[in-house]
């Protein structure tokens, strides 16, 4: 995933500043709470040096930040009452003190961690965490992280140490989505201002943000006040934005940094000589979206006639290197709730002609739109390979960037066929936040690929309700099969591959390391030897 998510009103502003700146439903088990290992203190003069793949695109206020390198900054900077890990994706107690009570079907209680600060020294309150909240739910704020929240009505300070949640409705993933928001510093906001704060993040996590340089470096010191669960082990960080990727293996091979994220999979071998490459299944996918009110794109015929003319061993092999897997559901089979979807799209060419036929259509010409990312571009004439093959089929291949592709076309209706990479996964991992990106509401089925006058559509709005609000997982998983099975038949948009991500990073000099399963990298409880 590239910078997808980004609010182009906040960047601006952003953009301005930075020029000049430096400075299963329930947890399983009990959720771990900070060890005496928080309390030690990183070595000194020790630092780590990180080879970033993406540019600095968006501020780092977790209003609004979306940019890749600035979301993979803000692991690091800024805490949740709850946090995921970035790369077992397991929760865990961040800033609350225990694991959320549940007073009744609709109201949750949250204590918060004794002795939290933020960098700028003062303690964490509660009044913090109800604004943190209060600020992402303000429609005028424009967050993007509201939708992500849409089930809390109110939050409120009991007393000095506890929230209290209440919910519109049961909401069975109530914990886990606490770690969308992030807690910031209120006073320091309203006396500094969102644009300063975008530029200047204070939190309370492991680093404390020093400076940032657009298409240069992040950098980052420990907060040595920090008390939670991953306390930093190396006095300094510095990120380099390499988005070249040549730049970036050179980076990793003269030694320059230790870690690399993106890894070139042409280069993956070379890099194994030295280093450590990892490669993990992701969520990350490559979707074929539909203009569904277009003739003869309407036709769920048509779509699925695409699909099945798609060589997919032929694009992991070819592109990957055998790094992706061919889509069989909505997410990828290493996610907990993978379900095999109903209808599968194996490489036949045969059937593919044949729906084409049974849908009335003898030749078919239209220009097929892509992002510019250059895995998206390499994978992009063996697509047109496949489907110029088919009979009566003519198509074309113009490259945008994400920009241009959905300003200039796709929210225009001015499109046909679009190919595309995206990855929410980077906000959360539950199957309801998944789903919810490209199939709930009206931002992608109606101004998207304009498929919400369906009745499917309105049957996948009514199996995500019952999911959300069922009370056995089983009960939701259910719901969750039924949408994998129609929108796997329909396609209006669907994946055609899962990627795995690859990072290279050199363990005689890094202790704990991980790769992701996201977009980023994450040195939380990472040491140098």
């Amino acid at each position: 995933m590239a910078n997808h998510f980004e609010l182009n009103e906040s960047r601006r502003g952003f953009m301005k500043l930075m020029a000049g700146v430096s400075a299963g439903f329930a947890f399983s088990g009990a959720l771990g709470t900070f060890s005496s290992e928080a309390l030690a203190a990183p070595v000194a003069g020790s630092s780590i040096e990180a080879g970033i793949a993406y540019p600095i695109s968006t501020g780092f206020d977790p209003l609004t930040s979306s940019g890749a390198s600035s979301l993979a900054s803000n692991l690091h900077i800024f805490e949740g009452l709850v946090e995921l890990h970035p790369a077992t994706r397991e929760m865990y107690l961040a800033l609350a003190e225990k694991e959320p009570e549940q007073i009744d079907d609709v109201t949750w209680r949250v204590a918060l961690r004794d002795g939290a600060v933020f960098h700028h020294g003062k303690p964490v309150t509660t009044e913090d965490v109800v604004y943190s909240f209060e600020r992402v739910l303000d429609p005028e704020k424009a967050s993007l992280f509201a939708q992500f929240i849409p089930f809390i009505d109110s939050v409120k300070a009991v007393d000095d140490k506890v929230v209290e949640f209440k919910l519109k409705y049961p909401f069975a993933l109530f914990k886990q989505r606490l770690s969308i928001v992030k807690i910031v510093p209120k006073a320091l906001i309203e006396e500094k201002g969102q644009q300063s704060f975008d530029a200047n993040p204070v939190g309370t996590g492991p680093y404390k943000f020093v400076s940032a340089v657009k298409d240069d470096r992040i950098v980052f010191e420990a907060n040595k006040a920090y008390n939670g669960k991953y306390p930093a082990k190396v006095e300094k960080m510095t990120w380099f934005l390499l988005s070249d990727d040549a730049a970036r293996v050179t980076a990793q091979e003269s030694g320059r940094v230790q870690a690399i994220e993106n890894v070139p999979y042409l280069d993956a071998e070379r890099l194994k000589r030295r280093n450590t490459v990892g490669s993990v299944q992701s969520f990350v996918q490559l979707f074929l979206m539909f203009n569904c009110e277009k003739a003869p794109f309407n036709n769920p015929k048509v779509r699925q006639a695409f699909h099945y003319a798609l060589d997919k061993q032929k694009l992991i092999d070819v592109v990957f290197f055998g790094n992706a897997e061919a889509a069989t559901s909505y997410v990828q089979k290493t996610h907990a709730d993978y379900m095999e979807a109903g209808t599968q799209y194996n490489f036949d060419k045969a059937k593919a002609e044949a729906l084409l036929k049974e849908a009335g259509v003898k030749e078919l010409k239209f220009e097929l739109l892509a992002t510019d990312h250059q895995w998206v571009k390499e994978c992009a004439p063996l697509i047109l390979e496949s489907w110029n093959a088919l009979s009566g089929v003519s198509v074309s291949l113009k490259h945008l960037q994400s920009g241009a592709l959905y300003g200039g076309h796709v929210d225009k209706g001015a499109f046909e066929v679009v190919i595309a990479p995206g990855d929410p996964s980077v906000f959360g991992n539950d199957l309801d936040l998944l789903l919810s990106w490209w199939h709930r509401g009206d931002v992608w089925p109606k101004n998207r690929y304009r498929w919400s006058n369906t009745p499917e559509y309105k049957r996948v709005q009514e199996l995500l309700d019952i999911a959300i609000k069922a009370k056995v997982h089983d009960e939701a998983r259910k719901a969750w099969k039924e949408i994998f099975d129609i929108i796997s038949e329909h396609v209006p948009l669907y994946p055609i591959l899962h990627r795995k991500l690859l990072a290279s990073w050199n363990e005689k000099e890094l202790t704990g390391f991980q790769p992701l399963p996201t977009t980023g990298l994450s040195f939380l409880g990472v040491g140098r030897k």
